[in-house]
């Protein structure tokens, strides 16, 4: 509905929606229910057909959402619609993976130009797309419209990047960097830390083998209780 605030969390399923839709688009799928994307996404299907009321209409009741006319609203939606041009701070490891990544799977984003403070990297390409200097970043951002960036540097260069990228122009970060940025109103950053993400992923496994070798080892030590004797 027009004018109504739309949660953080609903607007992050709606690429979920999206990738799904196109992966049953490829397989000349036609017709989806709510409990079919519920199945491929793992969010139940009241909470997939709330989300999608947000923005209007878009199923029959018994048929469910035919998936290319649902595809092309979520991708207006989302604004996708239009080519999406953004920029990448940080030309290692993880910058470079990105920054392939996105030039060949990514139909959606498109990485016009990556920035670095190394000399020896400047000059070079990552997946045909240059490497420039950061002295360079306000001109490229103007003349190519950015509004979206991705930070890939070391935690301490993280925020003086952002706030550069944002006195520039641009309103929306994706931070790579493990640290929390400090922007100003309007702004909006996304935080994508692996290493707390594989560190949590880490505890399930740990916490599982804990477990049941204490398990085991409670089963060793413990004796059955001694029955009462009666006179």
């Amino acid at each position: 509905m027009p004018g109504q605030h739309i949660s953080k969390s609903v607007v992050k399923r709606l690429p979920v929606y999206l990738r799904i839709l196109d992966q049953l688009i490829q397989r000349r799928v036609d017709m989806v229910s709510s409990k079919d994307l519920s199945n491929e996404s793992g969010f139940t299907a009241e909470q997939i057909r709330k989300d999608l009321a947000h923005f209007g209409a878009f199923g029959t009741r018994g048929s469910g959402y035919n998936t290319a006319y649902l595809r092309e609203k979520i991708v207006k939606i989302i604004g996708l619609d239009k080519v999406i041009n953004t920029i990448v701070v940080g030309a290692g490891n993880l910058g470079t993976a990105f920054t392939r990544y996105n030039s060949t799977k990514n139909p959606y984003v498109n990485v016009v130009g990556v920035f670095d403070q190394d000399p020896r990297l400047i000059g070079k390409k990552i997946a045909s797309i240059d490497i420039y200097p950061l002295d360079k970043i306000a001109a490229f951002i103007d003349n190519n419209n950015i509004k979206v960036a991705i930070i890939a540097v070391p935690a301490a260069a993280a925020q003086k990047v952002a706030e550069l990228l944002t006195a520039y122009g641009v309103k929306a970060i994706l931070n790579f960097a493990p640290v929390k940025l400090k922007v100003g109103g309007g702004i909006h950053v996304h935080n994508a830390d692996l290493t707390i993400e594989l560190q949590s992923l880490i505890y399930y496994s740990s916490a599982e083998e804990e477990r049941l070798k204490r398990l085991k080892q409670e089963g060793k030590t413990t004796k059955s209780p001694k029955p009462l004797l009666h006179n």
